[in-house]
């Protein structure tokens, strides 16, 4: 299930008028049957906000296709931000972004783990990198649609708050960060060209809608 859905242009309009937290808080509240914190809401307005900075680029196409908050089926998995379109040899592409407020991040000598600091305090969380891949290799592994039709799933991360990236890109993650790029606050222009890689024409076939309604069968290598 997908919170909100809409083309590029829909989507900065959303922001710039200042609607967007409240949309996904009446739509989450409809289609979820649930309120949303507040630290949810502000999370959204803060982190949207950078989006939609990123997408003014006009060579990414104002048919694009955006979607927040696609549900991923059979788990309590969401995928934050989606970005649909066609790549330069007219191929289906979805781009999966995985949004984080942090600031800082500490190395573990675990695999895809990294520490930082949430609301009550510091824990252990998955490298963003890596949550971004997970997400793409669920949707694959399960939608058959996405594997018969051939829609390309391009995952990354925009960690827009984060000043350094000593830690996040540090060599012991490269593992996660060479499938999963992650841009921190100085790579808005950087995250541009990436999306103009991906998706250089609009979302003329329903990509996103394709997505959600696929057919939910496990492959067969999983």
């Amino acid at each position: 299930m997908i919170v909100y859905s809409a083309t590029k242009r829909e989507f900065v309009e959303d922001v710039r008028s200042n609607r967007i937290a409240e949309i996904i808080e009446n739509e989450v509240l409809r289609k979820l049957n649930r309120n949303s914190p507040r630290n949810e809401k502000l999370s959204w307005e803060n982190s949207l906000q950078y989006m939609s900075q990123v997408l003014w680029d006009e060579d990414i196409p104002s048919a694009a296709g955006v979607a927040i908050e696609y549900n991923l089926p059979m788990t309590n998995r969401r995928v934050d931000f989606i970005l649909t379109g066609k790549d330069a040899n007219r191929n289906d592409s979805s781009v999966i972004i995985e949004l984080k407020q942090w600031q800082e991040v500490k190395k573990t000598n675990k695999d895809a783990i990294v520490k930082t600091r949430f609301q009550y305090g510091e824990q252990e969380t998955n490298h963003p990198s890596y949550q971004a891949w997970s997400y793409s290799a669920l949707i694959e592994d399960y939608n058959d649609t996405v594997r018969k039709e051939s829609i390309r799933l391009i995952p990354c991360a925009y960690l827009h708050n984060m000043k350094s990236r000593d830690v996040i890109n540090d060599p012991f993650y490269q593992e996660h960060t060479s499938r999963a790029p992650v841009f921190i606050s100085q790579d808005a222009l950087k995250l541009s060209e990436f999306l103009k890689q991906h998706v250089k024409y609009g979302d003329s076939d329903n990509i996103m809608y394709r997505i959600e309604h696929g057919v939910i069968k496990p492959s067969k290598n999983l």
